[in-house]
């Protein structure tokens, strides 16, 4: 019986240190497709980022006539140094110096023009728009052919709840999902790379998307790029509270744990081997029993 119930505890063990090892194929990414990796199907369209209410538009106007240059550029502010300034995040309180604050109603309040609807469309788009209400107005001062706009959305970032979470940066035009990741650090060995859940709000509707970011097919998909407010949620792999990520760690645990066993069942033996043999010598001259 009691030979039986060592197996059985081996077994148990032996098991559960198995189901706890972190393997490769719950960590890698670039997975090929298969039943247990999802295939994505190839709709990969990168779209320009449409201005939603709330954004903070940087314009900057050049002009070969100084006048116009710091007029509407808070007195020749070096654009390049500031457009730098604003990616990082490095503004502080200035934005609202500096920037466009696209109200509840989807307009910017521009000098010399006033409102300007700029809600859904590209930062392309605006800069075409504003280059043409700026040429209508400043026809008569020398200089006004050669006015360009540039438009940049600012403060752009997106944000992560469970690993790392936080609220981080988007530092360029084009951001893909393992850019994301690698700027948190990746997931560590515990998140779920299967589950991962992107929260998006586009035109007052929110969506909840759900992809696996082990397979390579995500680099084809509608997941692969993120956007400006984007939140990724990833979760922590259920009973990972707990874990073994190498098999000589398995190893050495079960061994362990297993030399522990027979340790105990060693001096319990023992103890039974001593009262055995105290009522052995007892039943001698008594009559009694032997404890198994």
């Amino acid at each position: 019986m009691i030979c039986k119930i060592k197996h059985i505890l081996f077994f148990a063990l032996a098991g559960f240190l198995l189901s706890s090892c972190v393997t490769a194929r719950k960590v890698n990414y670039m997975q090929k497709p298969d039943k247990f990796i999802p295939s994505y199907a190839d709709t990969l369209v990168f779209q320009d980022y449409e201005i939603r209410i709330g954004d903070r538009l940087y314009v900057y106007v050049y002009s070969l006539n100084e006048d116009i240059q710091k007029m509407y550029n808070a007195g020749g502010t070096n654009a390049s140094q500031m457009r730098n300034q604003m990616s990082q995040g490095s503004m502080g309180g200035s934005y609202d110096l500096y920037t466009y604050l696209v109200d509840e109603e989807g307009n910017i309040d521009f000098p010399t023009i006033g409102k300007l609807h700029v809600r859904g469309k590209t930062t392309r788009e605006v800069k075409h728009l504003l280059e043409q209400e700026l040429s209508t107005l400043l026809r008569e001062i020398p200089g006004y052919a050669t006015i360009s706009v540039e438009v940049t959305v600012v403060n752009r970032s997106f944000s992560v709840v469970g690993a790392q979470s936080g609220r981080y940066m988007i530092n360029k035009e084009k951001m893909t999902i393992f850019e994301a990741l690698a700027m948190i650090g990746d997931l560590g060995e515990f998140n779920s790379r299967k589950e991962i859940k992107l929260v998006r709000e586009k035109n007052g509707v929110t969506t909840i998307k759900t992809f696996d970011a082990r397979s390579e097919d995500i680099v084809n998909s509608e997941y692969y790029y993120i956007e400006p407010n984007d939140i990724i949620y990833i979760r922590q792999i259920p009973g990972y509270s707990f874990g073994i990520n190498h098999v000589t760690t398995v190893i050495g645990v079960t061994a362990a744990t297993i030399s522990f066993g027979v340790f105990i069942y060693s001096i319990v033996q023992t103890g039974i081997n001593h009262v055995n043999k105290y009522y052995g010598n007892k039943n001698g001259t008594t009559g009694g029993g032997t404890i198994k």
